[in-house]
Order: C-alpha cells, then sequence, then structure tokens
C-alpha cells in the first residue's frame, strides 16, 4: 500500500492576489464605515427614516468586510497539532455569515416597507435622494475593489455583491427622494425597498447555497465528480478509482481523497509517474490539495477481476 500527499499551498491565492485583497477590505471597510456615521447623523438631522434604514442596511456591509477581513487574516495562519489545516475554512464560516447578514437585512427592509404602507410619513425627498447619491458613489468605489478578485474566492464575491446590492439600494433612495420631491407620492418609498430587497434575495440565495454546502464538506461547486472520476480512471496504469472525497479547504481551495487501483506489473517509475499525471489532471479540475492511495491487483486476482 503506498500514499502520495501533493500539496500547492495557495495555488489560486498568490502574495499579489491575496495583497489586493486585504487592501480592497480595509480601504472598503473604512470609506464604508464614514459613509454610516454620516448617513445616521444626517438621517436623524432630517426625521428620515429611509436614510436612517439605509444606513442600518450599510453597517451590514462594515460588518460583513471586517469579517471577511478576519477570516483572510485566519486564513493564513499556519497549522498547528490542534488545526492541521490551520484556518482556512474560517473563509467559508464567514461568507455562510456574510450570507445570514444579507437575509437578515432583506427581512429588515421588507418589514420596514410593510411599516411605511400601514403608516406613511412625510419624506425629505431632496435631501435623502442627495445623502442617498453619495451612497451609490461610496458603495460602487467599495465594490470596484473587489471587481478583480471576485472570481478567484466566495468569500471576495459576497463581498463584492454586498457592495453592488448597496449601490442599488442607495439607487432606489435616490429615485424615490427625487419622485417625493416633486409628487408627494410617499407611498413610492416602501415600493422601491420591496423591489430591492428582491434584487438583493436574487443575488443572496446563491452565496447562501454555496457557502452552505462548503460548510457541509459538499463537493465544490464548479467540480464535476463523474469527471474528475473519469479523468482519474482514464490515467494509464489506473484499473479503478474508489473511496473519492473532495471537499473545500476554504473557499479558494479545493482537496481530494481517492484509493487508486492500479494494473499488476508496474514499476516503482510507473507508479510514480501515474500519480504525477493524476495530479496533473485534477489541478486542471481545480482541485490542488491531492492525497492518493495506491493499491497493485495481485496478478492471481486476474483470473476472477478485469484486469
Amino acid at each position: 500500500m503506498a500514499h502520495d500527499h501533493h500539496d500547492h499551498a495557495g495555488h489560486n491565492h498568490g502574495p499579489v492576489v491575496l495583497t489586493s485583497i486585504n487592501r480592497a477590505l480595509i480601504i472598503g471597510a473604512v470609506l464604508n464605515a464614514a459613509y454610516v456615521v454620516v448617513e445616521f447623523v444626517l438621517g436623524f438631522y432630517y426625521n428620515s427614516l429611509a436614510l436612517i434604514a439605509d444606513a442600518g442596511h450599510n453597517l451590514s456591509d462594515v460588518a460583513s468586510l471586517l469579517l471577511s477581513l478576519l477570516a483572510f487574516r485566519l486564513a493564513r495562519v499556519r497549522q498547528t497539532p490542534g488545526f492541521t489545516y490551520g484556518y482556512r475554512k474560517s473563509t467559508v464560516l464567514a461568507s455562510l455569515t456574510n450570507a445570514v447578514i444579507l437575509l437578515i437585512t432583506i427581512g429588515a427592509i421588507l418589514w420596514e416597507s410593510f411599516q411605511r404602507f400601514r403608516h406613511p410619513e412625510p419624506v425629505a425627498g431632496g435631501a435623502v435622494a442627495w445623502v442617498a447619491g453619495f451612497g451609490i458613489i461610496v458603495n460602487s468605489v467599495s465594490a470596484l475593489l473587489f471587481y478583480r478578485d471576485k472570481d478567484h474566492d466566495l468569500n471576495v464575491k459576497g463581498a463584492y455583491l454586498h457592495l453592488l446590492t448597496d449601490a442599488l439600494v442607495s439607487l432606489g433612495v435616490v429615485v424615490a427622494g427625487i419622485v417625493i420631491s416633486y409628487t408627494g407620492w410617499v407611498w413610492l418609498d416602501p415600493v422601491i425597498g420591496i423591489v430591492v430587497a428582491f434584487v438583493i434575495m436574487g443575488s443572496t440565495w446563491n452565496l447562501l447555497t454555496d457557502s452552505l454546502r462548503l460548510s457541509m464538506d459538499g463537493v465544490p461547486v464548479g467540480i464535476d465528480l463523474p469527471e474528475v472520476l473519469a479523468d482519474l480512471r482514464a490515467v494509464a496504469g489506473v484499473q479503478d478509482v474508489h473511496h473519492v472525497h473532495v471537499w473545500a479547504m476554504s473557499t479558494s481551495e479545493n482537496a481530494i481523497t481517492a484509493h487508486l487501483v492500479l494494473k499488476p506489473g508496474l514499476t516503482d517509475e510507473q507508479v510514480a509517474a501515474l500519480k504525477h499525471d493524476a495530479r496533473h489532471k485534477l489541478e486542471h479540475r481545480n482541485i490542488n490539495h491531492a492525497t492518493l492511495e495506491t493499491e497493485i491487483v495481485a496478478e492471481d486476482d486476474c483470473e476472477t477481476e478485469v484486469c
């Protein structure tokens, strides 16, 4: 019985990508924190529930960005005797928490919107539009910071979606503010709120299901297990593959353990070559950490088994 472990730490997250993500998270958190303070103060000054609610929504951005920053720092901590994978999985937990925060935010928006239908309140449309307009700029600039790296990592994608949907919320508030200032249609405020809530729901659902799957060690989205098995069985010298497990070590790194049944008569060099071939195929499937166990079929087993 032979074992082989192949490890490409940080295959998808080089130092440049990590530095870029780290910087984006810090800048995004600072920008949004500053805007939240301004929006809360002006919300109370203009007696605008719309601005106060939007500030609460933006506060969830700050929390999620700080959470993501913490997760990326933890993900880079080296393994310990107690945590042999280090803290990579924290990125999955942060991603799941982000999705839950978004769902709570959606609930708060819907609740506030229905309350507004029942008890319409005067809205300082012009002032609301100006403040929310600034929010579009802050959220859009913050979202752009993550645009380049959003496909590298589920956590970064979460932050990107979070900020982009907040820019949509601010846009909705601007439109409502302008129309209300000209028409006095205060019912438009909760209508925009409901529409935006459903827009956010669309982007949040995938984030929630993906992060739930990863937290339960499911096969990561984008990896087709039958194709992975076909690739391994196609390696010259491999007769069969079983005991296969594929899971996510973090939101950007995937791992596999597999038992390869080899054809009889292979030399040590041939076994080493086929393992190298198998690892190469796995890397093309975005599986960078491979632990392969091999077993060579005895010659006399070929009478009863297909070799």
